[in-house]
């Protein structure tokens, strides 16, 4: 058993963040379900923060510029993962958003 409990969780999200990154084509549903797997991932390890961070990102893979939108979302997902407040859920959404725009 690893000493950091949460080595496992991080190792399978950096899989996922990977898979997608590594994808050279995912059409906007596929790249949609594969964030919305990261978000039930978070849902189900209790990670609000992660959740909440893949539930934008899995919303924004359906609109248009989804590429460099989505890679903005995952370029957090770490923060998220190490944020236990509702103030850090916030500054990493404003994070992403200050990003984009």
């Amino acid at each position: 058993m690893p000493a950091d409990p949460m080595a496992t969780v991080r190792k399978q999200l950096d899989l996922r963040v990977a898979e997608i990154r590594n994808a050279r084509s995912l059409s906007a549903a596929a790249l949609y379900a594969q964030i919305d797997g990261i978000r039930e991932f978070a849902a189900t390890n209790g990670l609000a923060a992660l959740e909440l961070l893949a539930r934008t990102s899995s919303q924004r893979a359906l609109l248009p510029g989804r590429r460099v939108a989505v890679h903005s979302c995952l370029d957090r997902m770490m923060d998220a993962l190490d944020s236990h407040s509702p103030a850090e859920s916030t500054a990493i959404l404003a994070a992403v958003a200050v990003r984009l725009h």
